[in-house]
């Protein structure tokens, strides 16, 4: 392969325009949540099980707990990661685990898990290692397709790991791109101002595995009406008889190319 064509196959990170206004773009998106709450009451009530949220790099639960306390009002059972603030360390999925483990035997059921950018690449490793302990992994704007490709907080983590994401070792990169053995659903946004929406897609085909488009910023997925309107509609489902998310006519703009239920 000529040099040439190695270029041309680089991913980019997103460009300095939406960069720049993700604070902005996803503010709006905060109000649009509040004012969005007679809408997402009607959404599917859930059955109390578990569901665990992981927050992103750089951020606490604070950052989860409007999506937290959504999932709390749907009935469901959600969990912060209590963690404190994700530094992208590797010990993490050792830390989750034990959670993990403690949260099946104190509720009796399989957990949910949720993760938001890198906290959705947690949530996968999760999954990978501990399949019977989870129901289902849904990621927001989560890089798991490129982690060693450079986003527009690539700077901030080579100062707080002393790692460069170019450097990660390829062997890890292989197996983090393996979709994890239980029902999947990445939802990515390309208007992503974070990381290249190209690396939030999962690549694997099978039934229960579905990457979901919604129009917003990075920053404002955990709170954003399409996004909050998806997982109540997954999290829904029955694990004996998996079916894909389909928009009805009157949401079908807020999943750019999904098919109409």
């Amino acid at each position: 392969m000529t040099k040439k064509a190695k270029k041309a196959k680089k991913i980019k990170k997103p460009s300095f325009w939406l960069f720049a206004s993700e604070p902005g773009r996803a503010a709006l998106e905060y109000g649009l949540f509040l004012a969005g709450q007679s809408i997402l009451k009607r959404m599917p009530k859930g059955d109390g099980h578990p569901v665990l949220v992981l927050p992103g790099f750089m951020a606490t639960d604070t950052s989860t707990r409007p999506l937290r306390r959504f999932l709390d009002k749907s009935g469901y059972n959600s969990i912060p990661w209590g963690i404190g603030r994700n530094l992208g360390r590797t010990e993490y999925i050792d830390l989750l685990k034990a959670q993990l483990l403690d949260l099946r035997e104190e509720h009796g059921q399989k957990v949910s898990v949720i993760g938001w950018s890198l906290g959705g690449v947690y949530a996968r490793e999760l999954a990978r290692n501990c399949p019977d302990q989870v129901r289902q992994v849904i990621t927001l704007g989560s890089p798991f397709a490129g982690l060693n490709e450079k986003t527009n907080v690539s700077w901030l983590y080579n100062i707080i790991t002393g790692n460069k994401v170019e450097d990660l070792d390829g062997d890890f990169l292989a197996e983090v791109l393996k979709a994890p053995p239980v029902p999947l659903t990445a939802i990515y946004s390309k208007w992503d101002g974070i990381v290249n929406w190209q690396t939030c897609i999962e690549q694997d085909q099978r039934n229960d595995i579905q990457n979901v488009r919604v129009v917003g910023s990075h920053c404002g997925l955990g709170h954003n009406v399409a996004v909050l309107m998806c997982i109540a509609n997954r999290l829904a489902q029955p694990t004996t008889d998996w079916e894909l998310f389909k928009p009805n006519w009157a949401t079908k703009k807020l999943y750019p190319g999904l098919a109409l239920g």
